[in-house]
């Protein structure tokens, strides 16, 4: 059965007349029968009785009139349903992002969505940078936002902005007496980090090798939020991406520029390659891009 056979037969078995009919689907006679006698020989039987004067339901046609009327109505909510998904009066959008963009850069960007389309919703997954490649990669959600992955990735990759790692250390320290440090003052203190497999503390342990230093690690945490608390109560000096400066001070650090070397990755956007995004994943998208597609100061 089509929605066009189911469409007419219930035209004409709620006017029992197929000039009615016709007039209601601006169709004409000989289509309209043609359509009846096309679902008939399909189903096998016949649904209507007609002469010259009357036309009646079969019995078998009485029996499907509950669920063609129910066919149509399911077919037509799920259209409108579709219809709103793609004008954006509806849907849902999945995005996993590392939780020191999820809770600095992301509300804000939130915002923005959601006045432009309130009828869409947001689900976020606030996970540490493996994951949001992983949940990405799994099709767990259709967005990503992380530092840019390997170049054995498989994942599409659209960079936002370079962001840079700052220093953060107590305010009572001497070392904020320097509007920028290098790392061989910072690294005189002790040092505050995340845990492995952290990118964060990859990055920073790679850059720093390349150099001959090491990290002097005292501390180790799996959230930021709890290394920014041990630095500003004192125990020790860290290094976090740029985009966490905000957060630190709140928690009561400094930050200060770091050189010598300067760390730096691209922060972006991940998707599935070659895949279509959602009407409401899109708009997402390109909301990101416009809000963050340009460098960011890291002072």
């Amino acid at each position: 059965m089509t929605v066009k056979q189911i469409r007419a037969f219930l035209a004409v078995a709620q006017s029992l007349s197929f000039a009615v009919a016709c007039e209601r689907l601006h169709l004409s006679q000989s289509a309209l029968s043609l359509t009846i006698k096309a679902l008939e020989e399909g189903l096998g039987g016949r649904l209507f009785t007609r002469n010259t004067r009357n036309v009646a339901l079969t019995a078998e046609g009485e029996s499907l009139v509950p669920l063609a009327r129910r066919l149509i109505a399911d077919w037509d909510n799920a259209e409108d349903e579709l219809r709103q998904r793609f004008t954006l009066q509806r849907g849902r959008v999945t995005l996993a992002a590392m939780p020191s963009f999820a809770g600095n850069l992301l509300p804000p960007i939130l915002k923005t969505f959601r006045a432009r389309y309130p009828k869409v919703n947001v689900t976020v997954n606030d996970v540490i940078n493996e994951q949001v490649l992983e949940m990405v990669r799994d099709r767990q959600v259709e967005l990503g936002v992380a530092f840019e992955p390997t170049q054995s990735s498989s994942l599409a990759f659209m960079p936002l902005y370079m962001d840079r790692f700052v220093a953060i250390v107590p305010k009572d320290s001497p070392l904020t007496e320097h509007d920028d440090i290098d790392w061989q003052m910072l690294l005189k203190e002790p040092f505050i980090t995340l845990q492995r497999p952290s990118t964060v503390r990859v990055m920073l342990e790679e850059h720093l090798q390349a150099r001959g230093m090491k990290l002097p690690v005292e501390f180790e945490s799996h959230q930021l939020a709890t290394v920014g608390r041990m630095v500003a109560s004192g125990l020790g000096v860290s290094a976090v991406p740029a985009l966490c400066a905000g957060q630190m001070q709140e928690l009561g650090a400094r930050c200060i520029p770091l050189r010598d070397p300067v760390v730096e990755r691209a922060i972006g956007v991940l998707t599935q390659p070659g895949g279509e995004l959602s009407a409401a994943a899109q708009a997402l998208f390109d909301i990101l891009k416009e809000e963050l597609g340009q460098p960011i100061s890291t002072h």
